[in-house]
């Protein structure tokens, strides 16, 4: 077979290609962006006249917005994505409207970056040298593969990767390859994500539960919202979703919001709010200072701490717990620390003036309803899951849980129809049931037998038996790109006798790929069936028809194709499949989820609806609405049934747990503290080589990496870094220059974002560029994992993504 230097095919091959899997070579010959069939001008406001069919599917990137889309096609070709045109202009009964990445579709379907063929690599590993393979061979090999390493090594040497690119499907990738692992007796598992895991750790230690918070619409019943770090414009772009609750809040009920965040970000701007920049991973200490600011002026909600709370004073402190181990003695200076958390302590840390602390403590405590909510950009940080319990807290002390217009310091809460999933195993649970952090997998592979529980938070077992051998990397494009410090994870893929298999399936050759050893090409969702859940926003639950728009380009496979072939290989296709071909389980999951909710559609009905809407029949989500009315009959999770705002099993945990490379940051504390952390506020005062805290926001061009290499949204939305004009002029850097932003751990090369909107002493490089490194290493790309470093946090051992030291220096001026 020929050798592939290059894993895509040339432009003026891509054309060719087009044209015969399009079946309009005429539309692709004459397309105004290279690669891409031509649009004609519309002729009629809503779609194109003439076309064949107009085929209702949904976005399914990891924004949790889930927007439904209509695809009109013509001569097997898509040429024009049309937004969703059912529900009304009332809150809770939004159209569901795509935001910038969800109506580039057609840029993505026809992407010179589509992988068309299996690959399997003939160089060494991440060298870049393909040869082109048979699906014969490809399924072959991947089936010798897995039976060599679960017979040399078991189950849980075999690893299904974290991954959210096609986080939103039901069949449609979701659960094929997971299921196939299942079928064959198991495989390492893993707990939390990359975007919520320092936050999902906290929970259970402070409610008992993940617990989310009430529902941007119940907003409308608040006097004041203020968001820590929740920035829903920017991260959740959906009409139907969360930008145009937000917005509709501000027009019709006039809502104030304060959002407290780094940067002054697109949520606080359209919801015409105030902005208080907090320096990174401090937003502990701020709620320290303004809780000591209502102690100090009795602006508490003390009936609400008695009632419902543990540890806020001393004598509501569990059994045991040591003298002045309080919230209030920390905070009036008399725990082991000694310092009192006054406004002025506060400010030093995190930037904020005192007097503006003691403002802000006076406004939150005395507006009511208050509504406090979290993004999860607050805990994605070094000590993320105090900062994530100090939000929780804020809430309590102010008396808001469980109330009208009110909320308990979490992310926003939602509606869901239960839409039944495709099942990811037979039976009660998973054949393995050892786990580690979906983050820490690089250790896995490095030297997995020294993974323990007290030291890396192996779960099921006292230790792992052995480390990763063999990695299925489906959609996800965290292998390389999404992953802090991509030269640790190069490191680690790059000695194949470490992780000996590792198979990519993609239909983007996104940078992960080429770490694999065989590359699979898979369809996009437009090219298969599907029934999806709707998002994870807001009071309107819905539900959307995945129908297949176009058939496969090229020589793609489904996910259900791919693992049905190599399910017979390995002699579990009855029990893979249960005798059921993609479109029969689709109709299961109808009849599943209409056996649970009888008022859900038929297929025929959803396929004429395209989206189907349900509303929250109690008007809008009030989270621990029932704890808040009776305590004692409904209590919470936790050891005590009550809010924990100290934690006995924390304090436990303290004194047993084990940290590999202890640092300043690495540390478990019962109470929700402050905690100086590596590479944060307190060491950027101190670094005079890297003084500049970096964080990722998230960006409207993508979702995480996906849409990342699309044109159209790269001219729209430009990489670039956010730095301070204070700081910029310090290293003589003028808005549009090209600049590098390095740290110990590398060197990107962006263009620079001169902008009073980012807080001194701050950067911020918004996260999902592809990695693109030139000869030198320097990343062109402008990837923020280059200079990110790999962590893991103590508790959740999650990702620390927004701690960070760096410097920056001009490189070039237009």
């Amino acid at each position: 077979m020929a050798s592939v230097t290059d894993r895509r095919v040339s432009r003026r091959s891509f054309m060719k290609w087009s044209g015969v899997a399009g079946g309009s070579a005429a539309l692709v010959a004459t397309a105004a962006h290279v690669g891409m069939p031509a649009v004609t001008p519309a002729a009629a406001a809503d779609g194109m006249e003439g076309v064949d069919a107009t085929i209702w599917n949904v976005c399914l990137a990891n924004c949790q917005s889930r927007c439904p889309l209509r695809l009109q096609v013509k001569d097997g070709t898509v040429v024009r994505v049309l937004p969703d045109n059912t529900g009304s202009a009332e809150l809770g009964d939004l159209q569901i409207r795509a935001c910038v990445r969800g109506l580039n579709q057609r840029e993505r379907i026809y992407s010179p970056d589509r992988i068309k063929k299996p690959v399997k690599r003939v160089g060494k590993r991440g060298e870049g040298t393909w040869e082109e393979i048979s699906w014969e061979e490809a399924f072959d090999t991947i089936a010798s593969e897995l039976k060599r390493i679960k017979d040399d090594y078991g189950n849980e040497a075999i690893w299904y990767h974290y991954g959210s690119g096609s986080t939103g499907g039901n069949i449609t990738k979701r659960g094929t390859w997971p299921r196939l692992l299942n079928t064959y007796g198991g495989y390492l598992g893993q707990y939390g994500d990359y975007s919520t895991a320092q936050i999902t750790a906290a929970y259970p230690f402070h409610y008992g539960a993940w617990l989310a918070s009430n529902s941007l619409e119940d907003a409308q019943h608040s006097a004041l919202q203020v968001m820590f770090g929740n920035n829903p414009l920017e991260t959740r772009m959906s009409g139907g979703g969360e930008l145009g609750v937000v917005q509709k809040i501000r027009q019709d009920f006039g809502v104030r919001t304060i959002s407290i965040d780094p940067r002054y970000n697109d949520t606080a701007i359209d919801a015409d709010g105030e902005w208080v920049p907090v320096r990174p991973g401090t937003d502990a200490a701020l709620i320290a200072g303004m809780i000591h600011t209502m102690i100090t002026e009795d602006l508490q909600d003390q009936d609400f701490l008695d009632t419902y709370c543990v540890g806020f004073d001393e004598d509501t402190l569990p059994e045991g717990a040591p003298e002045n181990s309080s919230y209030r003695a920390y905070l009036e200076g008399k725990g082991s620390d000694g310092i009192e958390k006054t406004p002025e302590w506060a400010a030093d840390i995190t930037g904020v003036p005192a007097d503006r602390i003691r403002r802000l403590a006076r406004e939150i405590a005395t507006t009511k309803p208050c509504a406090v909510t979290q993004g999860w950009g607050v805990q994605r940080h070094a000590n993320g899951e105090n900062a994530a319990r100090a939000v929780f807290t804020l809430a309590a002390a102010i008396g808001q849980i469980g109330i009208k217009g009110g909320g308990n310091g979490a992310r926003e809460g939602n509606y869901k129809i239960p839409v039944a999933q495709f099942p990811l195993f037979d039976g009660e649970a998973p054949p393995v049931s050892t786990q580690i952090s979906c983050f820490n997998w690089i250790d896995a592979i490095n030297d997995g037998p020294s993974m323990t529980d007290v030291k890396d938070g192996v779960r099921g077992k006292e230790r792992l038996d052995v480390g990763i051998k063999l990695m299925v990397v489906n959609a996800s494009n965290t292998l390389i790109n999404q992953h802090n410090d991509v030269h640790v994870t190069q490191d680690a893929l790059g000695d194949d006798s470490k992780c000996e298999f590792i198979v990519v399936i993609d239909h983007q050759w996104t940078p992960s790929c080429d770490w694999g050893d065989i590359v699979l090409p898979s369809t996009t969702n437009f090219e298969e069936n599907d029934l999806m859940p709707g998002g994870n926003c807001g009071d309107m639950g819905w539900a959307m028809w995945g129908g297949k728009v176009i058939e496969p380009l090229y020589d793609t496979k489904t996910g259900y194709e791919m693992c049905t072939e190599i399910a017979k290989r390995l002699g579990i296709e009855d029990e893979f499949t249960q005798g059921r071909s993609q479109e029969e389980w689709r109709t299961w999951l109808f009849d599943e989820t209409r056996a649970a909710f009888p008022d859900f559609p038929t297929e025929e009905e959803l396929e004429e609806l395209g989206v189907y809407r349900h509303h929250n029949p109690d008007g809008t989500t009030v989270a621990m609405k029932e704890f808040r009315e009776d305590p004692e009959e409904n209590p919470l999770m936790t050891p005590s049934g009550k809010i924990e705002i100290y934690s006995a099993q924390l304090a436990e945990l303290a004194d047993t747990w084990v940290f590999e490379g202890v640092t300043e940051g690495d540390k478990l504390t019962a109470l929700p503290e402050h905690i100086d952390t590596w590479e944060g506020a307190l060491e950027s005062r101190e670094n005079k080589d890297y003084p500049l805290q970096c964080i990722a926001h998230h960006y409207k061009g993508r979702t995480h990496s996906s849409y990342a290499n699309l044109a159209m949204n790269l001219e729209a939305h430009p990489q670039m870094v956010w730095i301070n004009p204070k700081d910029a002029a310090e290293r003589d850097i003028e808005n549009g220059d090209t600049v590098d932003v390095f740290s110990p751990r590398g060197r990107l090369r962006t263009e620079a974002r001169v902008t009073p909107r980012i807080a001194p002493g701050v950067v911020s490089v918004p996260q999902g560029a592809w990695y693109a490194p030139d000869k030198d290493g320097v990343d062109l790309g402008g990837n923020v994992n280059t200079v990110m470093k790999y962590h893991p946090s103590p508790l959740a051992k999650g990702n620390p993504g927004h701690t960070s030291l760096v410097q920056i220096e001009l490189h070039s001026r237009a």
